[in-house]
């Protein structure tokens, strides 16, 4: 097993709701993200929120981000755990949403724009240009949205967050649609992402469950529980305690292939 410590809380969900009129959504939600610490390693943080559809990922995808105010309870974020604020969490739609009418170079260039930190425009290009080298985009940086294929979209899109120098970033469906091929590159850029900084935490919200779960360090189940109204979490799983976070081979072990068969009855 790789050696690792789990210590300050980067994100917290305590004792969410979310209820409209009489229509319960989402109930007694609460869990903690922690920073992951390995030797010799930026290690991010990757999780997984998986739900049958029409379960209320949704919704709890919308609560993380700041973007929908629980009915009760509340959302932290950093290390100082304040309260999320809408736009303070990174969201990568399923449709990746760009300006059509600036190339992609201009794009990417609205992370930086929006950042925190004020650079010259020099200091920008180089970074974009050192960006696009690391996700096989430079060939692209002149061309239009429109011009791309939907995986580099998703591509400029991540990096896009990335550049704006959000650490919590929320992906909805990021496997939905792909080709067998184009999910492992998938799964290859969101790890690249995570390992960019030890603090950097995607958040995969899926009914993907092999996909997700096989690029993940932590799954939580969303589901009803009997007599009760509203989604819950049901289960958690920590792939590191159980040896199957960070491999990329994982989907060949045995013990993976019994997790995900776990993980359907959750459902």
């Amino acid at each position: 097993m790789n050696a690792y410590s789990k210590n300050k809380v980067l994100l917290s969900a305590e004792n969410i709701h979310l209820q409209y009129g009489e229509k319960k959504i989402l109930r007694d939600i609460n869990f903690s993200i922690k920073d992951i610490h390995r030797e010799g390693l930026q290690q991010g943080q990757v999780v997984a929120l998986i739900g049958r559809s029409g379960i209320g990922k949704t919704q709890l995808f919308k609560t993380l981000s700041g973007l929908v105010k629980p009915t009760e309870g509340v959302v932290k974020i950093d290390e100082d755990q304040h309260e999320v604020k809408a736009g303070q969490v990174g969201i990568v739609p399923q449709n990746y949403i760009l300006f059509n009418h600036r190339t992609i170079f201009q794009n990417l260039k609205i992370g930086l724009d929006n950042g925190e930190t004020k650079l010259t425009e020099e200091e920008k290009k180089r970074i974009i240009d050192d960006y696009a080298i690391t996700f096989d985009l430079t060939d692209h940086l002149k061309k239009y949205p429109a011009q791309l294929s939907g995986g580099q979209r998703q591509r400029v899109s991540i990096i896009q967050q990335v550049l704006t120098g959000n650490k919590f970033i929320l992906l909805d469906e990021p496997f939905s649609g792909l080709d067998i091929l184009m999910v492992d590159r998938v799964i290859k850029l969101l790890l690249k992402v995570s390992t960019l900084n030890e603090q950097n935490t995607l958040i995969i919200v899926s009914h993907d469950i092999e996909n997700a779960t096989a690029v993940s360090d932590t799954v939580w189940v969303l589901g009803n529980e009997e007599g009760k109204p509203g989604a819950t979490i049901k289960k958690e799983y920590d792939l590191c305690e159980m040896g199957l976070a960070w491999r990329p081979e994982i989907r060949t072990d045995r013990k993976f292939v019994e997790l995900i068969d776990e993980i359907k009855k959750q459902l």
